[in-house]
């Protein structure tokens, strides 16, 4: 395949465009074998805003209209807000353009889905952006598992906690809006969870079968910033939910965004038969793990040159930050559109997601326990 550059659009130039977009600036310092990039265009609404943002991030040019973009670049990243998802989405794959974007992959299932056939039907890489999967001790602890260092697996616990909502006087944002959000700390952050505990272990446990959930707003209204008014809030600030793999493994998954002292708490729990692990992100180089002959848990330090991806970065003992995943997800998908290969998490995989979450809406809905065939 060419190996000229690859022209790279991007959709969104906020909290997730900085983010990607520091991940691509890094990815020639730190990643010998990454493909070239180039920064082409990024894509906003405010004219104004979009050129700071374009110069301060580095791309040539800039564009107020997606549909001028998907066709004109070799990839398209959708880091937009969640009920822009599947509309360029779907064009850039239609027009055969590889697709990066954010999670959840749609507001709703339906979206989801008809994003999944547009990237099956494509036959180009369409990943969606859960992180998370690559944080080294993340992959340490898939490493654990797949080796059966934990034995069968039994039990599996998540939590995603932040406290950015307890204050009741807290702005409104899109993300407390069914309509453009989908849902709130359930699509937010339990897309995460799940996401994690499938990785981690659905290929010993299968996946999710049987679910029940709830979800709870706590601040029905919010004030709108810059003004005197408020307006409802549409989506749920908590949810829990209980989940039966098809194995017979059981997992239990909470997230809230009004956790009050808890900024980015995300942490995943995995229990065997022969062994136990527990990674949180705000401690994400360490690993708890403890083996069949250990009394109790050990703290691993995933630092080492010999641990997953950490040969690129600094000597042991030196941590990475959260920025760093992003920059090891990039290196991955755009290795995958270079080299024309499989890149996950795909978005057959973010509908799989997509389906557990609804599952846990209409079981909040009906009051029953929900069965995935």
């Amino acid at each position: 395949m060419s190996q000229e550059p690859l022209d790279v659009g991007v959709l969104g130039y906020r909290f997730m465009g900085k983010a990607h977009s520091n991940a691509l600036a890094r990815l020639p310092m730190f990643f010998d074998d990454a493909p070239d990039v180039n920064r082409h265009t990024l894509v906003g609404r405010n004219e104004e805003a979009l050129a700071e943002a374009a110069e301060q991030f580095g791309f040539e040019h800039i564009s107020t209209d997606w549909e001028d973009v998907v066709d004109d670049v070799d990839v398209f990243y959708n880091l937009g807000p969640n009920h822009v998802h599947a509309e360029p989405s779907i064009a850039a794959l239609e027009a055969g353009t590889p697709v990066f974007c954010e999670k959840p992959l749609a507001p709703t299932l339906e979206e989801a889905e008809e994003m999944r056939d547009a990237a099956a039907d494509s036959g180009v890489v369409a990943g969606c952006a859960f992180n998370y999967r690559f944080v080294p001790a993340i992959r340490y602890a898939k490493n654990l598992i797949e080796d059966g260092k934990l034995g069968e697996i039994r039990q599996v616990r998540g939590r995603y906690l932040q406290d950015w909502l307890v204050d009741a006087d807290a702005p409104w944002s899109w993300r407390n809006d069914e309509e453009l959000a989908g849902s709130g700390a359930l699509g937010d952050l339990g897309a995460h969870t799940v996401d994690l505990a499938r990785f981690l272990v659905g290929d010993e446990t299968g996946e999710m079968s049987k679910i029940s959930g709830q979800l709870q707003t706590f601040v029905e209204e919010r004030p709108v910033e810059g003004s005197d008014e408020t307006r409802p809030v549409t989506v749920d600030d908590a949810y829990a939910a209980q989940v039966e793999f098809e194995s017979g493994a059981i997992g239990t998954f909470e997230a809230s965004r009004v956790a009050d002292g808890h900024k980015n708490d995300h942490t995943i729990s995995v229990h065997g038969s022969e062994g136990s692990l527990e990674f949180s992100l705000e401690r994400l180089n360490e690993l708890k793990y403890k083996g069949a002959d250990h009394r109790g848990y050990e703290t691993i330090l995933v630092t080492d040159e010999s641990d997953p991806y950490l040969d690129h970065w600094w000597p042991p003992g030196h941590v990475i930050g959260w920025e760093h995943t992003f920059v090891h997800e990039n290196y991955e998908f755009l290795s995958a559109v270079r080299d024309g290969s499989e890149f996950h998490p795909s978005f057959e995989d973010a509908y799989q997601v997509q389906r557990v979450l609804d599952a846990i809406e209409r079981s909040d809905e009906s009051g029953e326990r929900i069965s995935l065939e």
